[in-house]
């Protein structure tokens, strides 16, 4: 495997180095955003909600307008230099607000960087690489994103534990936006397809879309409904007595793992094919949560261990999802196929973390991620079984 991962074509090598310099600039101040929120505009919880549900929900809406516009003009890489550029440069901004919704306009322009730039970002690593290649090509990009999610926050701690205030990490962001933007002025396009036929009619509709993929956009969808806020579990580890300083390392774990087998465990189903190893994650997705549900409190290292598991699920799920989009949708349609992926999968997150909210608040934690565990563990049986019928395991 390894000769092979280093025999990937410079494209993917550049996406996955941009997308790390991102998520390490991304989630160095995620985590401050909510202290910096409290402490310094002096706004609450409620203005928190209303930030991130405008921005998460612009991101969705905007990841499936730029993949319809890249098949209709064939064009992935300005979408992707506009969209880390708009990013970058709106985070440093962040430390010359005075007020909440002066914070909520640069996360808006954040968030609408990367509805920009993610689906042209999958169409162009898509295109980049043999089909047989794509669960590795993903599984590389995905590595290299948790990375980013590892070093982005140890550096805050670093440069909070030498003292700096939260205004310079946010400024110190743009030397990262500035090293993402110059490298993706480098990225390549492969040539299209039938360069000279005309270009799929712009619509926003399935039209040319496989019943597969669309089957399968119905079973994602259900898998989402179940997959709410990563907020719950480092709420629900506290509450089962992990010591606040342990939460954010509990967190680290997740991402480190998920960085180190996401390659190895995508380049797993170019073998053995993607739906069976989906099936395996989104069944290891259910069982975490209902450890969680039914975990005593008190149990620091069974927490720990579990935290793990669930980096094992997000190594084996996250790149081979999108590979299999490639799979089944026709290389023209590639860009509308992400854009409805990424769509499905982002939109449905804010009814997930309402609906598990209600059922912790009112019910209990045993219920919520019973209730989680059951959307996960249907879609497992439904991928193979209604979306995807194959003896062989492979769309």
């Amino acid at each position: 495997m390894l000769k092979t991962l280093f025999s990937l074509p410079g494209t993917v090598w550049l996406i996955g180095l941009i997308s790390l310099l991102n998520d390490a600039a991304s989630d160095m101040i995620y985590p401050l955003v909510p202290l910096y929120l409290a402490s310094v505009l002096m706004a609450g919880p409620r203005a928190l909600g209303v930030i991130e549900g405008i921005a998460e929900a612009t991101a969705s809406l905007l990841k499936l307008f730029s993949g319809v516009v890249v098949d209709r003009t064939r064009r992935a890489k300005p979408w992707v230099v506009a969209g880390y550029a708009l990013a970058g440069f709106a985070r440093p901004l962040i430390a010359l607000v005075t007020s909440w919704p002066g914070l909520l306009a640069l996360r808006f322009a954040d968030r609408v960087g990367k509805g920009l730039r993610t689906s042209p970002r999958d169409a162009l690593l898509a295109g980049s690489v043999d089909p047989s290649l794509r669960g590795l090509a993903f599984g590389l990009h995905r590595a290299m994103d948790n990375a980013g999610a590892v070093v982005g926050p140890l550096l805050a701690a670093l440069l909070l534990g030498l003292g700096w205030a939260l205004r310079d990490i946010f400024l110190f962001t743009l030397v990262p936006a500035v090293a993402c933007v110059i490298l993706a002025l480098f990225l390549r396009e492969a040539p299209a397809e039938g360069a000279r036929a005309r270009p799929p009619a712009f619509s926003w509709r399935m039209a040319g879309l496989p019943p597969a993929f669309k089957r399968y956009l119905l079973v994602l969808a259900l898998f989402t409904l179940g997959n709410s806020s990563n907020m719950f579990l480092l709420l629900r580890a506290r509450e089962l007595g992990l010591a606040e300083a342990q939460v954010p390392l509990a967190w680290a774990a997740v991402s480190a793992i998920a960085m180190l087998f996401s390659t190895p465990l995508s380049a797993l189903s170019d073998r053995i094919g993607r739906v069976r190893l989906i099936v395996v994650g989104w069944l290891a997705y259910g069982l975490f949560y209902l450890g969680l549900g039914f975990m005593p409190p008190g149990t620091p290292l069974l927490l720990f261990g579990l935290f793990a598991f669930y980096g094992m699920f997000m190594a084996a799920t996250e790149g081979v999802e999108k590979a299999l989009v490639a799979d089944l949708a026709p290389r023209e349609r590639l860009g509308t196929a992400y854009g409805w992926f990424n769509l499905t999968a982002g939109i449905l997150l804010l009814p997930a973390s309402l609906v598990f909210g209600e059922l912790y608040q009112q019910a209990g934690a045993l219920a919520a991620f019973a209730f989680s565990a059951a959307c996960a563990l249907t879609a497992a049986l439904l991928l193979p079984l209604w979306a995807l019928r194959s003896p062989s395991g492979r769309p």
